[in-house]
């Protein structure tokens, strides 16, 4: 069974801002892949490399997840190792889910990652945040 990892999305306030912002070729490894740099590497790549996801939290909740297609290390202007998470072009919408702010990413065991959406639902516009925290916490999403 994969692990995935849930990180906050600092600085985006919808899934289609975290979208564009992937996008833009800044975010993008020399393979052209967008990728997240984050300064800790995990300890559990190898469960997380079995078909893991990043599950993303925006404005306090789970909305979107991408797949995690490989680990590349990079070494940053300063000289540090840090761990370029290569991740999968275009994100997938999931159920709506809480989540209180932290720091750095963290794991997220497969029985408590939320689902991903139906067909249906996949390319319907956000919800305003607060909006989907409050159908979110009486679980309606």
């Amino acid at each position: 069974m994969a692990l995935h990892l849930i990180k906050l999305s600092v600085g985006t306030t919808s899934v289609e801002d975290l979208d564009a912002w992937q996008r833009d070729p800044r975010t993008h490894g020399p393979d052209g892949l967008p990728r997240h740099v984050t300064r800790m590497w995990p300890k559990r790549a190898a469960d997380i490399l079995d078909g893991g996801s990043v599950y993303w939290v925006i404005q306090g909740l789970v909305q979107c997840r991408q797949s995690i297609l490989r680990l590349d290390e990079v070494t940053g202007g300063d000289g540090i190792r840090r761990c370029a998470i290569v991740l999968e072009p275009g994100l997938i919408r999931t159920a709506t889910a809480q989540k209180r702010p932290f720091q750095g990413w963290r794991y997220l065991e497969a029985r408590d990652a939320p689902p991903d959406l139906g067909r249906a639902r996949r390319n319907e516009e956000s919800l305003p945040p607060a909006l989907s925290a409050a159908l979110a916490e009486i679980g309606v999403i």
